[in-house]
This record gives C-alpha cells, structure tokens and sequence, in this order.
C-alpha cells in the first residue's frame, strides 16, 4: 500500500480529532478502525441491547463471540468475559468509538484535577500524581473543542470552573420538570446549580438541527443525529480534504518498528479478513486505555521485547475510570415529563475542598431511566420478581429523581492491563487481562457523594431516599477508562511526554485518555477531545520542522 505520512489506530473523541487536524494540516492519513460505521438507522431502540444494558450483547460492539478479555477479582480468581459482561469494562467499537452512544455530557476538568499530587499529597497505596500539564495549557484547546464539536450548556450560575475566554457556543435545553424540582432545593442548601454542559445541539449547529428531545439517549445513537462524535463532526472534515482514508472493520494486530527501533507502520486484518501492512511516517494509537494498552503490549520485537513504550513496565498501570454514586428519591407526585436527555442539572461545588477527602465530584440528575434501570432502585421490601414487582414499576417509575456523580477515582499502579497468556481472540491475539481493584479512598469520597446526593433528593421533597454506592472487586473502567499510558516528564513513571510522544520511540504517540494522569470528577469526553487538539498541535508542529527524520 502507498506510504502516509501517519496512520491513526482508532476513530472515537480522539482519533477523530488527530486525523482531522493531521489532514486540514496537509499530511496524508490513514484511520484504521476495528467497527463499522453505524448510522442511527442501523440501531433499533433496544431496552436491553445498548451501551448501557448489554444484556443481550452490544449495539455498537465489540462482538460477544470473539473479542473476550480475561479479568482477575480481588481474589486473584481469573475469569474469560464477553463484551456483554459488565467486568469487560466495554467501550464502544464503532467509527466515532463512545461519542456515536454516550450521553455526551463535556465538562472542562478544574485546575486542580491536574495538580492532585500537590493539592493533596499520595494516599497511602496509590499512585496519585500531577499531570505535566495543567489548565492554562489546554484552556484554548477545550475552547476550541468546545466550538468545533459543538456544546451546549450554561457555566454562568457557578463559581466552580476554570478561566475561560468565552461562553459556550449553544445555549441549553429548556429546563425539565425533574431540574424546576432540583434547582430551588439546591440553592436552598446553599449550593450553585447550572445547566450543565453536553456535545449536543439545542438549536441547529454545523448543518444540523437540534435535539428532539427522546427518551433513548445514553447509550443509543441520536436518528436525528444532534448528539456530537467524532463520526459527524470531525471526521466528515478530514476526509473531505481528500487527505484521508477512513478503513471500518480493521484490526491492527501490531505496531511495526525498523531496526532502528522506529515506527515505520502497522499490521492489521482487513473487513474480508485479509493481512495487510500499512507503512507510515507516523503512527498514532487512539484505541481507548485498555485497547491501546494492549496493542502496544502485543507490538513486541528484537528492541522491544516486552512492547513497546514498556522499558520500564509502565504501560497498562494506572488503569482507572470512575466509581459512580448518589441517591436515588421518590417522591408523592410524578417528576417524570418523559422529555429527553433528562440529564439537565449539576452543582460542582464538592469536586474539592473537603477535608479529609482527595478531591470530590460533579453531582447531577440522571439520564432518562428506562425501566430495566429501576431494578436495582426500587425502595427496600419491594419484590423482586411477579404482579407486585410489577405494580411496584408502575407506581415509582414516575415519581423518581436519581442524582448520580463520578468521584475522583485515586490512581493505584496495579490497577493495570496485561495481555493474557492463554486466551485469544477472533485474529488470534492475545486478550486484555484486567487485575488490581480500586483504592479504598475512592469509596470514602464516594460514601461522602451518596449522602449529599441524598441531602439534595431529601430537601427537594423526596418521600424516601436510598444512597447508591456499589463496590467492585474488580478494577473500575467502563466507559470512562483512562490512564494506562500515563504522560509524564520522566520515562521511568510514564509512557508518553507531555506531547503524548512515546519516550522510546519519538514517531509513536498515544492520543486518547489512556495518558490521563488522573481522571477528574467529570464525564472526561471534553478532556480527551482538548487532549487531542493539543497533542496534534505540537505533532504538527515538530512535522513541519524534522517530518520525524531524526
């Protein structure tokens, strides 16, 4: 195949945005990616097969029979999983990765969810540390960001966020019933409510029109295409430079690497199953934490023996995501207005500054419930299973609030992923084996979250409240992964630079949250994206000056 000047391994929040900005730059791109390219055409709304309730396998892939991973509990107790199986810890597979299905919420972390180490020193047992970046380094890439995808959303009654140069391109959704409940019994506590952000249209945007406001949102793809990914907003502008190739349903098996230790292209298994080889000046691994891990583990040779990026065993630690908590209230009058996203309201005013805790989170209300959500959320005595389970649905489904929140998750070094010994899959690579469990100081700031959701759910009129805080005995990930090429300035502690440049290998680079430090108290969509527009930016920059011919 004809030489490019970068191949990008993956089309989500930050391959998109890499291939986008490497292609309006001038270079030749190639993007290689596992999925199909999905349209909302292509996605029934199925209660129990979306990238919320995998029950019956994934909307959006990876498929059940042939990509397992292997997972290893607290226990030291190793088991295979499908994709359908919570512990998989499943992105997306798809052209637009988790931005074709996620609820979209985009939040700008703060300033100090990049200086964690110095804000609060190293809990015991983990690996917390600052990023090599801060704020101020990324502040014009959120903004860019911000106006380039497409957000929504109104900072204006908080205190809590970072310097910005300008409001948000979208106004936000007209308020729903469950935020008229919510906003005045946040204020009476004392706290700052706001529209929160979302990569979603309001009114028409870049050529398309606004959302209409349906109850299948989180987890499913939008039929009238007014949620923002990559797959309809940068992606459409790099290939229409005619500077980029867009390749569905291709699995990169290996990073290829000369004599000289260099990237020089990858391998991969085309749709018809066929072996390619695709050379490159650059290659650029945008697959999401535990993929990119993996392929990177999986790119062994002569200088590389343990793979690549991983001199110093570092690539695959630090795998974190978040660990969800609030309350769930119902009340004695319905909140439910059935008018879509349903997520409309936030306070960020306990993402730090409690004492005692690292950090905090956002709190806001939940996405539309579908009923099968309710399950787990039904007051306590309620039967599980028959007429009266059923009875209990009809009657509390509607007059329900749940207010959610990711905490700050504490980093740990043996949360981690490996590539598994013995289990393959469907191209006969060896599977991502996920170990190590979540710091316990997470769960005492998530403990400290329930209760204060709880508080809001009690003083907006809730009749009875439950605190929701699961413990995993596994590591935490989902859809929010990130961490395990860490950037940082010392090869030892890290996988990539500051620039998301593999240490080892100067033509490499991670884009993607895997280089996420810490994971912030936020949806990381909005970082990810800033990340890539940063990181592409300093890779152009070095192009135009050495084209990589070190």
């Amino acid at each position: 195949m004809k030489r490019v000047n970068a191949v990008v391994i993956g089309s989500g929040a930050a391959g998109g945005i890499v291939a986008k900005e490497l292609a309006t730059a001038g270079l030749s791109i190639v993007v290689l990616e596992r999925g199909k390219w999905y349209t909302p055409h292509d996605c029934r709304k199925d209660d129990m097969r979306n990238q919320r309730t995998t029950l019956l396998g994934n909307a959006f892939g990876p498929d059940d029979e042939g990509d397992p991973r292997v997972v290893v509990d607290a226990r030291g107790n190793a088991r295979t999983v499908a994709p359908s199986d919570g512990a998989y810890q499943n992105n997306a597979a798809c052209v637009g990765g988790g931005t074709l299905s996620y609820g979209a919420q985009a939040w700008r972390y703060l300033p100090q969810d990049f200086r964690m180490r110095s804000t609060y020193g190293v809990p015991e047992g983990s690996s917390l540390e600052d990023w090599p970046i801060g704020y101020d380094d990324l502040e014009p890439f959120y903004d860019k960001a911000e106006y380039e995808i497409g957000i929504s959303g109104d900072y204006s009654g908080t205190p809590f966020h970072g310097p910005r140069r300008r409001g948000l391109p979208m106004p936000p959704l007209p308020p729903n019933r469950e935020f008229g409940i919510l906003e005045p019994a946040a204020k009476r506590l004392g706290l700052h409510p706001f529209h929160l952000p979302m990569a979603r249209n309001t009114v028409p945007y870049n050529g398309r029109g606004p959302c209409m406001r349906c109850r299948w949102c989180c987890g499913f793809a939008c039929e009238v295409d007014a949620k923002n990914g990559s797959q309809n907003t940068v992606l459409p502008v790099a290939l229409a430079t005619g500077n980029c190739e867009l390749r569905s349903e291709c699995m990169v098996t290996q990073i290829l690497t000369d004599d000289r230790g260099r990237a020089r292209g990858v391998s991969y298994v085309d749709h018809k199953g066929n072996s390619q080889e695709q050379a490159a000046d650059v290659v650029i691994v945008s697959a999401c934490a535990i993929e990119s891990a993996r392929l990177l583990l999986n790119s062994k040779s002569r200088l590389f023996p343990s793979g690549l990026g991983n001199r110093y065993d570092q690539v695959g630690r630090h795998l974190q995501g978040h660990h969800y908590t609030g309350a769930v209230g119902y009340f004695d009058f319905e909140t439910y207005d059935d008018v879509g996203p349903g997520a409309s309201i936030a306070i960020s005013d306990y993402n730090h500054g409690t004492p005692g805790l690292s950090g905090g989170g956002m709190l806001a209300n939940e996405f539309i419930r579908l009923p099968i959500h309710m399950i787990d959320k039904l007051p306590p005595g309620t039967p599980q299973w028959g007429l009266a389970h059923k009875q209990a649905i009809r009657a509390w489904h509607k007059r329900s609030i749940v207010i959610m929140g990711p905490t700050q998750q504490i980093p740990t070094a043996t949360a981690r992923v490996t590539v598994d010994p013995g289990v393959r899959d469907q191209w006969g690579l060896p599977v991502a084996r996920i170990e190590g469990n979540v710091h316990p100081h997470t769960y005492d700031i998530g403990a400290v979250q329930a209760k204060r959701a709880e508080a809001w759910l009690n003083e907006a009129g809730a009749i009875h409240t439950s605190q929701i805080s699961y413990r995993s005995e596994t590591v935490s990930a989902g859809q929010h992964q990130a961490g395990t090429c860490r950037m940082g300035n010392d090869p030892h502690g890290s996988v990539v630079n500051r620039n998301c440049q593999v240490h080892d290998v100067d033509n490499l680079f991670v884009i993607d949250g895997s280089v996420h430090v810490t994971n912030g108290g936020f949806n990381p969509a909005l970082t990810i994206m800033a990340v890539a527009y940063y990181a592409s930016a300093a890779l152009v920059r070095e192009w135009k000056g050495t084209q990589f011919r070190s």
